[in-house]
């Protein structure tokens, strides 16, 4: 390629909206401009990149027994109603009709498809278990678009689906495509990445494992334990919470004036916030009944949590105007409950001489024994889990990191095929209904985090393996012939082996080397008037860890035990 013709400006200021460097880097480098809010348009060298992501994904892929399809990215409603997501997905999911009036929808995840396709084609157990997958373009109108392509509205992700006629079949499977996200990371020059323990969210399903890289600008919270194996999402974290001590004591109420919030509570009333009970106030999405929350006062709701038990999708309700409730000064103990659903956490139960709302404006009360004045029929796990709470399973402190989500896997087991009626025949003739799982990595986030893992100021520092270019020739002082000359004739023999970009513009030296630091390429070849004079072309490699003078008939061979050196 040369680069007087390749398509994509390059500039050297920091464009204002972006704080992700591999954000920063695509605009800079010419690799992604923006459409819209979270939408895309990929140009030469991202385009090339994503590729060369997606060839990795479709080996691995096959190395599993997988098969490739296609499908569509229209789909009718009925399928959806099929499986009863059409109405419990919220506004994500873009609905529409089509010019006969018939409900439509925009792929965001092609579960109800697979099942459509796999439904028709495998009704005998023979063809049990199978795997298909595509690479194809997906719309989820996500309300949070950032980081240029790590979070989106339109994508390509990579989305497989397993059929198996037990579970333990499910399971095997299931541990082979974890190890083959693992081969696909590494591939693809993404360290740091783990498997970690999810929430099945919309998928559905009875397990769920995200595969996050490590990264201080992610989204998504990891909770994990240096001493064991545990890791989880903090959606889904557990953790160990230590119980107080405290010996019972007689309920007093106390004048709390214009303390509204525990923080303020605790150093009133000199104790600590551990020594509280928390009132969380949510409304629920089904019918906006509220629901009140008891948790000790030195931990915070998870509202993933809250929604597994509840069964709905809860909202903060910041006005408990009309419901009954004293906001501000809630409690469990003599709550006029009605019409209010109530939860208590686990971090309440066992819990002594603690202080609550008192349910009347300016009051607390003291000395609350959970056992003794709370009658609680069940308690839950909605809390949080905190940076040192100990671990579940060994004690030790656990640790809090953040990460970018760049793959996921769901045993799903029956949701999709039973509620979309999909059935073979077993051996003995009866009819059995598949179990079923799926497995997503999306490319172009994986493309941004490769980035991330892999730049240092002046831009990326490809990985040979998804380089848009490996080979990039700066020709200085292009008007001198014996520069040009060298510089197309090291062109035309090394592109027949390797991606070569050939900055034939006769642009001064340092635009050149900031154009190629932005285009990442691994090993750059430089010519000059001198050494072109001597014969010989300087050699260096993106990363700096290798320069070196070598003479022009030698170029190809020092390029390729180099390649054989970077990673």
């Amino acid at each position: 390629m040369l680069l007087s013709k390749l398509l994509g400006e390059r500039f050297k200021e920091k464009p204002a909206d972006a704080f992700m460097d591999s954000h920063i880097f695509m605009l800079r480098g010419g690799y992604v401009r923006q459409v819209s809010n979270g939408i895309f348009s990929l140009l030469p060298p991202a385009t090339r990149a994503a590729k060369k992501i997606e060839q990795i994904i479709r080996e691995e892929m096959d190395a599993i027994d997988g098969q490739e399809v296609l499908f569509p990215v229209v789909l009718p409603a009925e399928l959806w109603q099929e499986s009863g997501r059409f109405e419990s997905v919220g506004s994500e999911l873009v609905r529409f009709k089509d010019r006969t009036g018939r409900d439509m929808v925009l792929g965001m995840t092609h579960e109800e498809a697979a099942v459509h396709m796999a439904r028709g084609e495998a009704k005998s157990y023979q063809k049990y278990p199978f795997m298909i997958y595509q690479i194809q373009t997906k719309f989820r109108d996500e309300p949070r678009a950032r980081g240029g392509l790590v979070r989106v509205r339109e994508f390509t992700m990579k989305d497989a689906y397993s059929f198996h006629t037990s579970q333990e079949d499910l399971e095997a499977y299931y541990e082979r495509v974890l190890e083959a996200y693992y081969r696909i990371f590494q591939r693809a020059g993404l360290s740091n990445v783990i498997a970690i323990q999810s929430d099945t969210g919309m998928m559905g399903g009875c397990k769920a494992h995200e595969f996050m890289y490590l990264s201080d600008v992610g989204e998504d919270t990891i909770v994990y334990c240096e001493h064991c194996d545990y890791k989880s999402n903090m959606e889904v974290a557990v953790s160990h919470i230590q119980k107080g001590c405290a010996e019972e004591q007689e309920i007093r109420e106390v004048h709390t004036p214009g303390i509204k919030d525990i923080a303020s509570l605790a150093e009133f009333l000199n104790i600590k916030e551990s020594q509280t009970i928390k009132a969380a106030v949510f409304f629920r999405r089904d019918n906006e009944m509220p629901v009140v929350v008891f948790i000790r006062g030195d931990l915070q709701v998870n509202e993933v949590k809250l929604k597994k038990v509840v069964g709905t999708e809860v909202f903060p309700l910041n006005d408990t105007t009309g419901t009954g409730l004293c906001f501000g000064f809630i409690g469990p103990y003599n709550l006029n409950a009605e019409n209010v659903q109530v939860i208590f956490d686990k971090s309440l139960e066992g819990e002594k001489n603690l202080t609550c709302g008192a349910n009347k404006t300016d009051y607390h009360l003291m000395g609350i024994s959970v056992s003794r004045d709370l009658k609680v029929d069940k308690f839950y796990d909605v809390s949080k889990v905190n940076e040192g709470d100990a671990c579940l399973y060994c004690g030790s402190p656990l640790k809090v990191s953040r990460g970018i989500e760049v793959g996921n896997i769901f045993q799903l087991g029956t949701k999709y095929t039973e509620s979309m009626n999909m059935q073979y025949m077993d051996e003995e003739g009866k009819l059995k209904t598949p179990i079923m799982g799926c497995y997503g990595i999306g490319v172009g986030r994986l493309l941004a985090c490769v980035i991330e893992d892999n730049h240092d100021e002046y831009g990326p520092i490809w990985p040979k393996a998804v380089a848009p270019w490996l080979i990039h020739i700066c020709m200085l002082n292009q008007t001198q012939p014996e520069v040009n000359d060298l510089g197309f004739k090291l062109y035309n023999e090394l592109k027949k082996d390797w991606d070569v970009l050939l900055d034939d513009r006769g642009a001064a030296a340092g635009v050149q080397f900031a154009d190629a630091d932005l285009l990442g390429a691994p090993v750059r070849i430089i010519l000059s008037k001198r050494n072109a004079a001597n014969g010989q072309v300087e050699i260096v490699t993106r990363d700096k860890k290798i320069k070196k003078l070598v003479q022009a008939e030698n170029v190809r061979q020092e390029v390729s035990s180099i390649l054989e050196q970077v990673k």
